[in-house]
């Protein structure tokens, strides 16, 4: 049997005397109210502050800042002026220049798959510079985690083929990476907690013997599409919604090959597109796009800046990093300059990633840094800003300190963040954006 502590418990006996009287003596001091004992009580020294003594609350995660050299690369470099055109447009938006809108189209993996980081992204942006829309959303969810914050989805009927798999050979996956094939039977319901969207843009493939598309908005038909074409290639069809639009819903009549709808308002603002597909990586840039049709979709999108966030999935080969890696990114970057010369292109390099060495041992698995340094390296080379998601994070063992944090910031995969630590990595890369905005336009003023 253990034997009660007894200097602990005269301890606690002199601290309360000492809060029992210490207000009589003195009724001007302020300090802990002997309700707040329960603190030591249920003492958790790694959740719980020594001083001041309160009651334990538990609070959102703040961001976990790490001390960095000076000589450290920086966590946005943008010096070859290859983001100019994106801080451009960021600052016409900025002056609330009518129809000033900037569009950014970021391409990415699981977590973009989810509109984790992208969605913290674009509140932020918007927050700052003006609520531009939803941008471009799915017409189903191949994915169950698929989502698109601030829209509920919702379809059936579909045959789904991502870009992720070989079903679909032609490599025409549209603006985001997914077939929704369907007849009579397939439609999709969209509903959006913001009204306000008013300009739709739906992506479609025409082709000969396509069917038709009946759209309808806040339940009134809106518009009939014909996907019908001479062959197969990029279709688009704008609508718009007076007063705009708080449902969507589509249905097909005949068959059709549907790719993704675009919701904006009517600007100035920030429109944030989240294009994510899970398990990708960097060859569906490169190879599994039809490069032909994936200009064709950039083109009439016209994104003022496409950000290229890959290097988790790729973590897991350690000879593909060695012997092919940097040749498919810099692929993917020509194709994405190909398509749009006056675009500004992001590298975003990918978040760390943990493995297992032992009972409670978690490390950083050392292809991660690899990544990042050929991410950088190929960005300046090319003409690309480059973001290190992983060194904004922490550097080596972040995951181990998110997954031993209170509360968890990443699940037990050691990869995908839960949304607080999402968020604190948009904060991260949203204050890199203001500040590079920042320089820029001291560079204008200098001139």
């Amino acid at each position: 049997m253990r034997r009660f502590p007894v200097s602990a418990a005269l301890t606690i006996a002199t601290l309360g005397t000492l809060m029992a009287v210490l207000p009589r003596l003195a009724p001007a001091l302020k300090g802990p109210q002997l309700t707040e004992l329960s603190a030591l009580a249920d003492f958790t020294p790694e959740r719980t502050p020594l001083s001041p003594l309160t009651r334990h609350v538990e609070d959102a995660p703040q961001p976990m800042f790490h001390l960095r050299r000076k000589d450290t690369p920086p966590l946005l470099a943008d010096s070859n002026g290859g983001l100019d055109h994106f801080y451009e447009s960021l600052a016409r938006t900025e002056r609330r220049e009518p129809g000033a809108i900037t569009r950014v189209a970021h391409y990415g993996d699981s977590p973009t798959t989810a509109d984790l980081i992208t969605g913290d992204i674009r509140a932020m942006l918007q927050e700052r510079f003006g609520d531009g829309g939803h941008g471009f959303i799915l017409l189903g969810k191949p994915w169950a985690w698929y989502q698109h914050r601030g829209a509920s989805l919702s379809g059936s009927g579909w045959q789904i083929f991502p870009a992720t798999r070989s079903e679909t050979k032609d490599g025409m996956f549209g603006l985001g990476g997914v077939n929704f094939a369907g007849g009579a039977t397939a439609r999709t319901s969209i509903e959006l907690d913001d009204p306000g969207q008013s300009h739709f843009d739906l992506y479609f493939l025409r082709e000969p013997g396509g069917g038709e598309v009946e759209v309808f908005a806040n339940r009134a038909e809106a518009v009939r599409i014909s996907t019908e074409g001479d062959k197969a290639s990029p279709g688009f069809a704008a609508f718009d919604v007076p007063g705009g639009g708080s449902s969507l819903e589509l249905k097909a009549d005949g068959p059709v090959r549907l790719f993704g709808i675009t919701a904006e308002k009517p600007g100035p603002g920030v429109v944030y597109d989240s294009i994510g597909l899970n398990g990708a990586s960097i060859t569906i840039l490169s190879r599994r796009f039809n490069a032909a049709h994936w200009t064709a979709e950039l083109q009439h999108r016209r994104p003022d800046l496409v950000t290229i966030n890959y290097g988790t999935n790729e973590a897991d080969f350690d000879d593909f990093i060695y012997r092919q890696y940097e040749k498919e990114l810099r692929e993917a970057i020509r194709r994405v300059h190909a398509a749009l010369p006056d675009a500004s292109v992001l590298v975003m390099s990918p978040m760390d990633r943990g493995y297992r060495t032992g009972p409670g041992d978690i490390e950083t698995m050392e292809t991660i840094p690899r990544i990042v340094d050929i991410q950088r390296r190929v960005a300046l080379d090319t003409g690309c800003g480059f973001f290190d998601t992983y060194d904004a994070m922490g550097g080596a063992g972040t995951m181990s300190r998110w997954y031993n944090a209170q509360p968890r910031l990443v699940s037990a995969d050691f990869i995908h963040p839960y949304p607080a630590g999402g968020k604190i990595v948009a904060a991260a890369f949203v204050k890199q954006i203001e500040s590079g905005l920042a320089r820029y336009k001291l560079r204008r003023l200098e001139r």
